[in-house]
């Protein structure tokens, strides 16, 4: 039985950010999600257990081959499929061999796989993959590469499964076959995602909480409701200690109000009675000391409350979130903001498509991984240029978030990016914003390169909503991957309110049911329906 053991597990960023320090926990064998709000360390962890990058103190133990699927797969290139799923070494030599090169060292490399085309070619059926071996990563859709590198992993037969949002730009059917594969998984399974129907298939869920783990038994409904009890419980004791410091209060200034009446009225009654100075002295030290003493006990029960203030306090779990307010534009009802017509590109739109986006739209474009939706919206963008056909845009910027995420400088920070692309926002204003992506302090100074995927998914937000001017269209591939729970509620408000038009390219249904789409339109055989 496959486990993961993480000992005494300390590490932190060059710049000495603290990302765990002595964290200890199993992960046993069966599926287990794992939950945190972006930023919280998760894909860390699983590069930690990978051994992509190493503690600076403890150690993590995994038993057997491990698989690892991050989620920034590399999205272009020339590798074939082959290549990615590190079988073209022994498809080489097997087909040497065949054509009677009877070298030893092409034996060596095939050892006991035979087989590996068949097998090859049965896992990417699995997961619905029809795609020629000898095919370069260029030509394929960011879900087909996901699937391709999930793949790559099962290729290995591993023990131990590490997954990081692993249905990021599948579509449904898609998803449904990687459901199918980890429905039947027998290993130890770890999986990042902020996919529901993924993660209410899991045996359990571990939540990663200001740099501990707790596991609870059950799928993510499960968990939720028992945090939402946790939460109720939590904010039930903070009034109730509230009300305790409050109580504690003013019976300490009660005591001493009455202390000071009792010390006025003897001091009168002593002078009246005639005794002594030193009798008098004496009594009036006894009263100064009997006050102190009784105030010093309701001090301490002041401090005991807030000390049960304090540890209720630390018990709530604040769900950060961003404050997401698109900028305001208005785009008046009917005006043509693109049009397309005959538009052919990469082969993927034989007879051509035409597209038009009028008035404040907002328009979903679905349709299966590698029908070319990311491809028409870089056609509407302008950065892909069409083989054929012809294209109109009207006056106003459009603003494109891509699925791959690849707007910012990695080398520069947070708040150097914002900067670059709202160069007349003053500097405060820019801050300000940052702040609203949950930006601040030392984070708006990392560089983007360093960022989780859900943070630099904020991070692109920002710098693409908010450059100058405001934007008339919204061109969205896939704006929820990556992005949790949370925040995706806070992004489906602000498109809810934006004045704009909008395009969004996704496979969440929950989140196109959410934004009031408008108009519906699937790429399918090469061309647009609607």
């Amino acid at each position: 039985m496959s486990e993961i053991v993480l000992s005494g597990l300390s590490f932190s960023w060059p710049d000495d950010t603290p990302v765990f320090d002595r964290l200890s926990a199993t992960f046993p064998a069966g599926r287990t999600g794992l939950v945190a709000p972006n930023g919280s360390g998760k894909s860390t962890l699983l590069k930690l257990v990978a051994g992509v990058l190493r503690p600076s103190a403890g150690s993590v133990a995994a038993d057997g081959v491990l698989g690892y699927l991050p989620q920034d797969l590399p999205l272009s290139g020339e590798p074939s499929v082959a290549e990615v799923l590190g079988v073209a070494p022994v498809l080489a030599a097997i087909a040497a061999v065949e054509s009677g090169d009877a070298a030893e060292a092409h034996f060596t490399t095939i050892g006991t796989d035979w087989d590996i085309e068949e097998r090859t070619r049965a896992q990417l059926d699995r997961l619905g993959l029809d795609v020629a071996l000898d095919r370069s990563l260029s030509t394929l859709s960011g879900g087909q590469i996901v699937s391709l590198g999930l793949a790559a992993q099962l290729l290995k037969r591993p023990d131990v499964l590490l997954l990081d949002e692993p249905t990021n730009n599948l579509d449904l059917d898609a998803r449904h076959r990687l459901y199918a594969v980890l429905d039947d998984w027998s290993g130890c399974l770890v999986v990042v995602s902020h996919d529901r129907a993924l993660l209410d298939r899991m045996d359990r869920i571990a939540e990663l909480d200001r740099g501990e783990i707790r596991f609870h038994g059950g799928n993510f409904t499960a968990y939720e409701e028992a945090a939402q009890a946790a939460r109720e419980v939590a904010e039930k004791n903070i009034r109730n200690a509230e009300q305790e410091v409050k109580r504690e209060k003013r019976e300490m200034q009660q005591a001493r109000e009455r202390a000071a009446r009792r010390a006025s009225t003897a001091s009168r009654n002593l002078g009246n009675a005639g005794l002594p100075k030193i009798f008098a002295g004496t009594m009036k030290r006894n009263a100064q000391e009997s006050a102190a003493k009784a105030d010093g006990t309701h001090a301490a029960r002041v401090g005991a409350a807030k000390a049960k203030l304090d540890q209720a306090e630390r018990a709530r779990r604040d769900e950060q979130k961003i404050s997401l307010e698109l900028p305001r534009t208005e785009v008046p009802a009917g005006r043509t903001l693109f049009l397309g017509e005959g538009l052919r590109a990469r082969g993927l739109f034989p007879d051509g498509v035409d597209l038009a986006i009028r008035g404040p739209e907002r328009i979903a474009l679905t349709g299966a991984n590698g029908t070319g939706k990311s491809t028409l919206l870089r056609l509407v963008n302008g950065d892909l240029a069409p083989g054929s056909g012809s294209v109109s845009r009207a006056d106003g910027r459009i603003a494109f978030l891509s699925q791959r995420l690849d707007l910012l400088d990695d080398d520069r920070t947070v708040a150097e990016n914002l900067a670059a692309f709202a160069p007349a926002s003053p500097p405060a204003q820019r801050m300000n914003l940052l702040a609203r992506f949950l930006f601040r302090g030392s984070r708006v100074h990392l560089p983007v390169g360093v960022l989780s995927g859900g943070e630099r998914l904020r991070a692109t937000l920002a710098c693409v909503l908010f450059a100058e001017p405001a934007p008339q269209l919204l061109l969205l591939d896939e704006p929820t991957n990556n992005l949790d729970l949370v925040s995706t509620g806070q992004l489906e408000s602000a498109l809810t309110a934006f004045r704009g038009a909008f395009v969004v390219v996704s496979h969440d249904e929950r989140f196109l049911d959410a934004i009031g789409i408008d108009r519906w339109l699937r790429l399918e055989g090469g061309e647009v329906r609607g």
